[in-house]
């Protein structure tokens, strides 16, 4: 009968102390488990340079339709009412030879003579004077800079192969410019075909009067004129930057890598790609860069390098005739 007691006692302690080490594991699990699933502290991410590139990107954007703005209003005060009178007589003259009203068609013609000879008295050393002008903003390179790279390969190769069809389309493809095109009545020629009409429609020879007169309005001579989208930005990235010298030394560093960004861009799409003025400028916006960084005033700095940019962009302004 001891033995039995004995027996029942060691029973239930061995029992107690395996429910003690089964409540002890199971604790020990829950904690684990509870650990495990824990929100767990999040590292601090660091700043997004690539999104704060693209928003100082876009901050300078409005920049080009101030530009292009400005260039049309230019463009527009170029334009001379007498050259404009001439052109519009000389319509009227062809019309009127159409109609058979050769009479009407002369008297056009005197009109336009004499706004001619206005002009001649009034610009004798000018050979071109503008009439009509279209602005236009074409920007139609890829952004991605190895994209360029290809297309330009490209170019090169349709080139070398004699494809000029394919050459000028790829290069099309490759502006990122305003381009403002200003059509202009030419002084040396204009007035030539505008005698010869009159003596034609004299002789009623009113085919050929009007095909002189035709001629004429077809060969105005076309000049585009040209502003790199790239140089119109960087410098608005510049002035940016500039603003904010003393507010966020942070945002005026991301504005000048923009601007550095646009400058790489502008020579990668070959406006002077080869100018050795582009080392000279990322050169400055280096020195600006360090400059930012310490306590000092800046303002030197940047008007220095504003002022560079300013005479590289206006030496890209150039004009091409197209005819």
């Amino acid at each position: 009968m001891k033995v039995g007691m004995s027996l029942l006692v060691s029973l239930v302690a061995l029992s107690m102390t395996l429910l003690g080490l089964t409540s002890c594991g199971q604790s020990n699990d829950t904690r684990a488990a509870q650990a495990a699933t824990a929100p767990q502290p999040q590292p601090q991410s660091k700043p997004d340079l690539q999104k704060q590139l693209q928003d100082a990107d876009q901050q300078v954007r409005p920049d080009i339709e101030k530009q292009r703005a400005q260039a049309e209003q230019q463009a527009d005060q170029t334009l001379d009412k007498e050259a404009i009178e001439a052109i519009d007589q000389t319509q009227k003259a062809i019309d009127a030879i159409a109609a058979n009203k050769n009479s009407e068609a002369l008297a056009a013609i005197e009109q336009a003579t004499g706004k001619i000879n206005i002009l001649l008295a009034r610009n004798p050393a000018s050979a071109l004077i503008p009439v009509a002008a279209a602005v236009a903003v074409i920007d139609t390179a890829p952004t991605d800079d190895k994209a360029v790279a290809q297309l330009g390969q490209s170019v090169s190769k349709a080139v070398g192969d004699k494809d000029f069809p394919t050459a000028r389309v790829l290069l099309y493809v490759l502006m990122s410019e305003i381009r403002v095109r200003t059509s202009n009545l030419p002084l040396a020629s204009y007035p030539v075909a505008l005698t010869e009409a009159a003596r034609l429609l004299d002789q009623k020879q009113t085919t050929e009067a009007a095909n002189t007169l035709l001629t004429a309005l077809n060969t105005l001579v076309v000049v585009d004129q040209v502003t790199p989208l790239p140089l119109v930005l960087a410098r608005a990235a510049i002035d940016a930057a500039k603003e904010q010298e003393q507010k966020d030394k942070d945002k005026a560093q991301v504005l000048l890598q923009t601007a550095r960004k646009q400058l790489e861009r502008s020579k990668e799409l070959g406006y002077a790609g080869r100018d050795p003025e582009y080392a000279a400028l990322d050169s400055d916006i280096s020195s600006l860069e360090k400059q930012l960084k310490g306590n000092g005033d800046a303002s030197s700095v940047f008007a220095k390098l504003e002022n560079r940019l300013s005479a590289f962009l206006g030496k890209q302004q150039s004009e091409r005739v197209q005819r």
